[in-house]
């Protein structure tokens, strides 16, 4: 099997891919300082509960934006599962397909990933949401070249700043509302509107931007844990795919064991 790790700025997400078939997959919050042996302790239990071995891992792949967790994580492969670990954006695992922007050297690495993984599922123009710690658009034409997006701040640490600033407002979950009111009656209520539906306001707006500007039709693709918070009450999104990085990491693999 391979074992795909997608280490975002939040989170450090592990995956177990038999074939196409994600079987197990397994989040920790992301610290750069988390050793390898603690990965591999926190790991293999899990891996245990699921009726998995370690030994039953023979690839490892990785795509990281956050450069100093690399380390332990390559550190992580190579004693504990007797393999050197394949770097999503570096030989032999290049990306190969066009970055069309004036600096492809700043495009996140699980941005490109979801790129490759969204044009080898769908056809056509695509929009990639993902829905992280920072939201992220993605444009992709029909040839499979990346030509740009959009970065906002994510929903979380949108939150975050709004209670962080302003002394007396409450920390509040995210979720979806039971009305579509835009008129709060509590305090919590109208965080909950500025918060949720400034959010889909943001999304459908830019959204409508990027089609405009592209100018052919384009489908939607959502990703990231919270693109399902959104389906309710928007119709923006053409499919939601939860596991888009982590289904890139494994296409890009089979890609190389192809060659």
């Amino acid at each position: 099997m391979l074992l795909a790790i997608d280490a975002g700025n939040t989170n450090v997400v592990f995956a177990l891919v038999d074939g196409e078939a994600i079987v197990a997959r397994w989040r920790i919050a992301t610290d750069p300082r988390r050793t390898a042996d603690e990965y591999a302790v926190w790991l293999s239990q899990l891996m245990q509960l699921t009726g998995h071995k370690t030994e039953v891992v023979e690839a490892v792949v990785i795509a990281t934006v956050v450069p100093r967790a690399l380390h332990n994580l390559v550190v992580l492969s190579e004693k504990y599962f007797r393999t050197t670990p394949l770097v999503a954006g570096r030989a032999p695992l290049e990306w190969g397909i066009h970055l069309d922007v004036v600096e492809p050297s700043t495009v996140g690495a699980d941005r490109v990933v979801n790129t490759i993984a969204a044009h080898a599922l769908h056809e056509g123009d695509l929009i990639v949401i993902d829905f992280g710690t920072a939201t992220t658009f993605d444009v992709i034409d029909y040839t499979g070249a990346y030509k740009g997006g959009i970065i906002a701040p994510g929903i979380n640490l949108s939150l975050d700043a709004l209670v962080a600033a302003a002394a007396k407002l409450p920390r509040i979950a995210i979720e979806t509302p039971d009305s579509t009111s835009v008129i709060g009656r509590t305090t919590e209520e109208q965080m909950v509107i500025g918060i949720y539906w400034g959010y889909i306001g943001l999304i459908e707006g830019l959204t409508a931007r990027i089609k405009a500007e592209v100018g052919r039709p384009v489908r939607v693709i959502a990703t990231g844990g919270l693109a399902t918070l959104f389906e309710r009450h928007s119709q923006v999104f053409d499919m939601i795919e939860p596991d888009l990085t982590i289904r890139g990491l494994a296409i890009m693999w089979k890609s190389l064991a192809k060659r």
